[in-house]
């Protein structure tokens, strides 16, 4: 299959060897020539994982968006939230009808990737699909090397708009074989985004330790029982809203990731992690991923979407609201919500037929 794969970290770079160690025809892209490094001459990728470390070749490097998505069936953008807007800017005069684009995860940048096409005159019907977790727990180890400490085992995913679910979701389970569990449409998969309850608790509760010391691992030594305590609070309130939006279990609780082997990532996925080191890492409150993608974006969703639903998410706004402090910034109006999305009015007989057909 003809994958592009768009965008220059950690995710981009586990997808580009693993599609392409899989045989799939992959073309990696990122929009800094520069960044590519020896890896646009040498079209290889260093792999570690539980299996060692190889080289991959990867079949096609550019910098050049529309060399990286003419012809694609399936275009991989495992790029942060807040790039969501820019990429769908660029990708418009490129995209033709049928071609899927998966967001892994995508905190509802389906329909935000779908309405700036638009608004940037893409008349192409495309699928935007998101899911509920990056695939790969991993991190980069320095230009063209990645290492990967475990694979998503389940991926929730919708799809938007969701008559187009059941041909988009068979073309991206050809890259993830056995791993795709159908949800209802695209808002489903973004209600099933684990980045919003697992790191806003993490990083604003120890946002001392994090200031203090060079280096601290939130999974580790920054995961604590009063921590977990949170975590099991915030997810109660994300599968409160599922539930009032009639959307159907499984949900995914967080819960399984830290005690079963029935979450996303499969078994032992917690203690894996911890074990690889790779999360004992330098991290700026102010401009983290975790701050700017999983607070500005995937709470302040969450926020919005408990609002018009009418149901009450007060941890979720309490931790939105101490972001805010912690930061000087204003996430409930500055980040993404149903208001800055323009649905802020809409209807839920309304919301479910624009989730069904799209724009």
């Amino acid at each position: 299959m003809k994958i592009a794969v768009l965008g220059g970290g950690n995710g981009s770079h586990a997808a580009a060897a693993d599609f392409s160690e899989a045989g799939h025809a992959v073309r990696f892209w990122r929009r800094d020539r520069a960044a590519f490094g020896p890896m646009l001459e040498s079209r290889t990728i260093a792999l570690r994982d539980f299996q060692g470390v190889r080289d991959v070749t990867i079949p096609f490097v550019t910098d050049d968006l529309g060399e990286a998505v003419a012809g694609a069936d399936l275009i991989v953008a495992p790029v942060p939230a807040f790039a969501q807007a820019d990429l769908a800017q660029r990708l418009a005069p490129h995209l033709s009808d049928g071609q899927v684009i998966y967001l892994p995860p995508g905190t509802f940048g389906s329909y935000l990737m779908t309405k700036v096409l638009r608004e940037a005159g893409s008349t192409a019907d495309v699928a935007i699909a998101e899911t509920g977790t990056l695939p790969w727990l991993t991190r980069k180890h320095g230009a063209g090397e990645i290492a990967i400490t475990t694979r998503a085992t389940r991926l929730p995913t919708g799809v938007f708009p969701a008559r187009h679910s059941e041909r988009a979701l068979a073309i991206i389970a050809e890259a993830f074989p056995d791993a795709i569990e159908p949800v209802e449409d695209a808002l489903s998969g973004a209600l099933m985004n684990a980045g919003p309850i697992i790191h806003p608790p993490l990083i604003l509760m120890n946002a001392g330790p994090i200031e203090h010391f060079d280096r601290w691992d939130i999974h580790n030594e920054g995961t604590q029982g009063s921590i977990r305590r949170v975590h099991t609070a915030l997810d109660g309130e994300r599968i409160a809203v599922r539930e009032a939006l009639g959307y159907g279990a499984p949900h995914f609780p967080l819960a399984d990731h830290y005690e079963t082997s029935n979450w996303m990532y499969g078994n032992l996925a917690h203690d894996k992690l911890v074990g690889s080191g790779d999360w004992h890492e330098h991290l700026d409150l102010a401009t983290h991923r975790y701050m700017l993608e999983d607070v500005a974006c995937g709470l302040a969703f969450l926020v919005s979407v408990g609002e018009w639903a009418g149901v009450p998410v007060p941890v979720a706004a309490g931790l939105l609201a101490i972001a805010g402090a912690a930061t000087g910034n204003d996430f409930r109006a500055s980040g993404r919500t149903l208001e800055g999305l323009g649905l802020a009015g809409t209807s839920r007989a309304d919301m479910q037929a624009l989730l069904k057909d799209g724009l």
